[in-house]
């Protein structure tokens, strides 16, 4: 159809005024569309007078026009672009070959803008779960793989522009609804549920109803061969690594608070954990990781009935792991103390919290996650370890203390008694 006069294609504000004709040129006789999200955006900013959010990445799909290539439509159009321009106006350039999709980055105008092109395509799921088999395919077909209605149309790179909207996208603009484009979308990929409470909580969209059924019916079934309790690594890649994905995302770029609240009002958490789907403190525990400098992933995963595990089947990165392992090896060491004396003085705590394997970023965990006695934690997070002793190991060699393990162990000696000082 054609594109209302309100909504002209490829208005993006902030877009290169050269980049039309560059990308036309660089296309040659395929058929070119912009898509997703910079889509949806243009026609809720100049439909629906919703304010504009920025230049996104963008995001774009070539069909091929001819049957038999040597090359996928969208690696054609990214080496024409790089032959155009010459390879200093693209400094990054990473083509996909599985998926025929390239990453590039353009600098126009003096600024960097991130392309992802890719070659039209069809998707199937043999196993729910578990990444696509593709094929190449055709516009339409591209436009049917993807998740909701709203990021569904595509508008056509010609002289005349058109919009495709072969799923009833606008009227879910209009309506601010979120809807699965097919009845077995969470089934073939649960990432999908993170998504839809990133564009819920970005753009105050809700649910509909035939969706929130789709979702519920489907985490009642678990469709998935995989079960929470089995070995993480054994865990499809879209109760996995891609989850992880669309949760980091979710943390790092979105409302998380009220994300994390429609996933778990939803009945989505479960994707992550039981344990996580039950807990009240999520959001406490997560605003005071932020307030504390914690990353927010571990500070989320340190509610669940297995963290460990769910960070293995996640693939956290390292550093978050090993801070979830350590918050772990803190609680025990709490427990412990637990069932000692309540006479447990400042120098102890010190000694306990500055013990091996442990630093800030853990007790920082464990205040956030209310985990053992507070008042001695946050004490020592506030005061206690910025304590030095009230000389150096200079004073000390100038007062004739030789250097080695004795001044070591005169410093910690002299750090004990000002800590000694102090109230528990």
């Amino acid at each position: 159809m054609p594109v209302p006069p309100s909504a002209p294609c490829l208005d993006l504000p902030g877009l290169p005024p050269e980049l039309p004709a560059l990308l036309t040129r660089a296309a040659g006789p395929d058929r070119l569309a912009l898509v997703g999200g910079a889509v949806r955006d243009l026609l809720l900013h100049r439909l629906h007078n919703d304010p504009w959010r920025g230049v996104p990445d963008l995001d774009l799909v070539v069909e091929s026009a001819a049957a038999a290539q040597p090359l996928p439509p969208a690696h054609r159009l990214a080496r024409c672009l790089r032959e155009q321009l010459g390879e200093a106006a693209i400094p990054s350039f990473q083509e996909h070959a599985a998926y025929g999709t390239v990453e590039l980055e353009l600098l126009l105008s003096g600024r960097p803008l991130l392309l992802d092109v890719a070659s039209a395509r069809r998707e199937e799921y043999p196993v729910p779960g578990e990444n696509p088999r593709v094929s190449f395919g055709s516009l339409h077909d591209d436009l049917a793989r993807r998740d909701f209605t709203i990021n569904a149309m595509a508008l056509l790179w010609e002289a005349q522009p058109r919009l495709l909207d072969p799923h009833g996208g606008q009227a879910d603009l209009a309506a601010r609804r979120l809807r699965f484009l097919h009845p077995g979308s969470v089934r073939d990929d649960p990432t999908r549920l993170l998504r839809g409470a990133r564009y819920a909580a970005r753009l105050d969209f809700r649910l509909d109803g035939e969706s929130l059924e789709q979702l519920r019916s489907t985490l009642a079934r678990w469709p998935w061969a995989w079960r929470p309790g089995q070995p993480p690594a054994l865990a499809p890649a879209a109760l996995g690594t891609r989850l992880r994905m669309e949760l980091e995302l979710l943390l790092e770029r979105e409302n998380w608070q009220r994300a994390l609240l429609l996933l778990q009002r939803w009945g989505a958490l479960c994707l992550l954990d039981a344990g996580l789907q039950a807990d009240p403190d999520w959001r406490r525990r997560l605003l005071w990781a932020e307030r504390l400098g914690v990353p927010l992933l571990p500070a989320l995963l340190a509610g669940a009935t297995d963290p460990l595990g769910l960070a293995e089947r996640l693939q956290v990165p390292h550093r978050q792991h090993r801070l979830l392992a350590r918050y772990l090896e803190l609680g025990r060491r709490l427990a412990a103390v637990a069932q000692e004396s309540p006479g447990y003085g400042v120098v102890r705590w010190c000694e306990l919290l500055e013990g091996p394997g442990l630093d800030a970023d853990v007790v920082a965990l464990a205040l956030a996650a209310r985990l053992g006695p507070r008042r001695p934690l946050l004490r020592w997070w506030l005061r206690w370890r910025h304590l030095r002793a009230p000389t150096t190991a200079g004073r000390l060699i100038a007062e004739g203390l030789a250097p080695g393990p004795r001044l070591g162990e005169r410093l910690r000696q002299l750090r004990a008694e000002r800590l000694a000082q102090e109230r528990p």
